[in-house]
């Protein structure tokens, strides 16, 4: 290339349209001094300038917690120095209102004894300087025995103190003074057919006419309306117009001139309800205490359980085969928890998850506590009535049972009336925990069961827990709160 050449490609066109000449720099040379200065300039006020903000920043925070801790300081003086009674207005943005069924994470288990075999004996630790004896009587249901439990003096105290309380019938043939009270609210026969007629269709059978208080057959019963000239059309149902012949009165009269004895209602004894709570008798609340140590279940759970309950059985008294509680649908409540269940739900049972039965004396003649199908290979309702036996009528059958158990004064069993759902909680109900009290041949039979409450639906459980547990803040929730014991003796029924 020639120095022509090199001239020509260096040429620029100036504005005016002419082209000058400007000389080419070597490629490796540097621009002057200058250029390098300017730079360090630009970078020294490019870092001034972020930690001047960082400076104002941080006095901006410093600043800002000063003055919001002043302003809690103030706030919280304000309200203790607010007379009492007066509440200051929360803040419409921190104002919060509770969900109206809060969901609680699984944070409870309830601890399952094993039962290993029938026979299988355990060491337990109840109470100080002394260990018993568990023995397994059935695997279905769990049932377990504890010879001892109770001492005799704790047998003598918890008797004594259900007889200055006072004991009342636990059933009646059909009840005396209902004729009054019909008068008293001046029911009409439709009224009191309505209310007898749980299924509501517009047909009397034998459990609803008689409910649960006399033992008799559906032959019994077309005896009974044969002889009252009731049932008109002879189909073993009463309609309204049969009903409207059929008074309580001369009902209660055929019963007796036909020999229908107490021996023959489900259940012929008395029984009261002993707290167990603070400022009960030391004896009770020592009880209590022992069974959460035997059944392991949490305290909370026992606190809010149903009182203990006491029962004396006279020569001839018995307790047709039952469950403690029953299976629990979606249409259906715990009893106990209630308050926390839908308002709408239109049945309710006595969710019992642990039995503790307790025989406070040793019994003459009779009594055994029955278990007609513990550990029968399959349960089946058809199998408790085989060979005209009908092994549900403790009266007659109580020897066909599976199991007895012959009381013995100081012995507790206990047993789960649900099975477990596999995750630590209650399952369903265990249909193998039929039980009844064999009839009383001879002398006197007293008992005490503790019912442990346990709702199968967590959710529900935690919420009631919830409710019974909250300050006594407002009117409503005091109410809740001191009349959780009160109300318990009549919402429990005895199955």
């Amino acid at each position: 290339m020639t120095d022509n050449q090199e001239t020509v490609e260096a040429e620029d066109v100036t504005p005016s349209g002419r082209s000058s000449t400007l000389p080419l720099r070597p490629p490796c040379e540097r621009l002057p001094g200058p250029k390098t200065s300017v730079c360090s300039r630009s970078y020294f006020v490019v870092v001034m300038v972020f930690f001047h903000v960082y400076i104002v920043n941080v006095i901006a925070l410093l600043f800002y917690v000063h003055y919001s801790s002043s302003s809690g300081q103030e706030d919280a003086s304000r309200s203790l120095d607010a007379p009492s009674g007066v509440h200051h207005q929360q803040r419409p943005e921190s104002r919060r209102t509770p969900p109206s069924k809060p969901e609680f994470m699984r944070d409870v288990s309830l601890t399952r004894m094993e039962g290993v075999r029938v026979g299988h004996v355990q060491k337990v630790s109840l109470v100080p300087g002394k260990v018993h004896e568990m023995r397994t009587l059935s695997l279905k249901p769990l049932l377990f025995e504890i010879p001892g439990f109770l001492s005799d003096d704790e047998c003598r105290v918890v008797m004594q103190l259900a007889q200055l309380k006072g004991l009342m019938e636990s059933q009646l043939m059909v009840q005396e003074g209902q004729e009054e009270l019909a008068k008293e609210l001046n029911l009409r026969p439709e009224e009191i057919f309505n209310l007898l007629d749980i299924n509501q269709d517009g047909q009397l059978q034998l459990q609803e006419v008689l409910r649960d208080g006399i033992w008799l057959t559906p032959e019994n019963l077309r005896e009974i309306y044969a002889g009252l000239k009731a049932d008109k059309d002879d189909n073993g149902l009463l309609s309204l117009e049969e009903f409207r012949l059929l008074s309580n009165d001369a009902f209660q009269r055929f019963l007796l001139q036909r020999g229908v004895k107490r021996s023959q209602l489900v259940r012929n004894s008395r029984h009261t309800w002993l707290y167990q709570g603070k400022g009960a008798h030391r004896v009770l609340q020592e009880i209590k205490e022992r069974v959460t140590r035997l059944t392991r279940v949490p305290h909370t759970l026992v606190d809010l359980s149903e009182p203990l309950q006491v029962v004396r059985y006279e020569e001839g008294g018995h307790y047709h085969a039952h469950h403690d509680s029953g299976p629990v649908y979606p249409e259906t409540a715990c009893s106990h928890t209630r308050l926390a269940a839908n308002t709408s739900t239109p049945f309710e049972t006595s969710c019992r998850y642990i039995t503790v039965l307790f025989y406070l004396n040793s019994v003459d003649g009779g009594g055994e506590t029955a278990f007609p199908v513990a550990d029968n290979r399959t349960y089946d309702e058809v199998c408790l009535i085989q060979n005209d036996v009908d092994l549900m009528d403790t009266r007659r059958n109580c020897d066909k049972s599976n199991l007895r158990v012959r009381p013995t004064k100081g012995t507790a069993v206990f047993w789960y009336n649900y099975l477990s759902d596999g995750r630590g909680w209650v399952g369903v109900q265990d249909e193998y925990a039929l039980h009844g009290g064999c009839v009383v041949t001879r002398g006197t039979k007293w008992i005490a069961n503790k019912w442990i409450n346990v709702d199968p639906d967590y959710q529900r459980q935690a919420r009631y827990q919830q409710l019974v547990s909250q300050p006594p803040e407002e009117e409503n929730d005091e109410d809740l709160t001191m009349n959780t014991h009160i109300q318990k003796p009549s919402i429990h029924q005895d199955l």
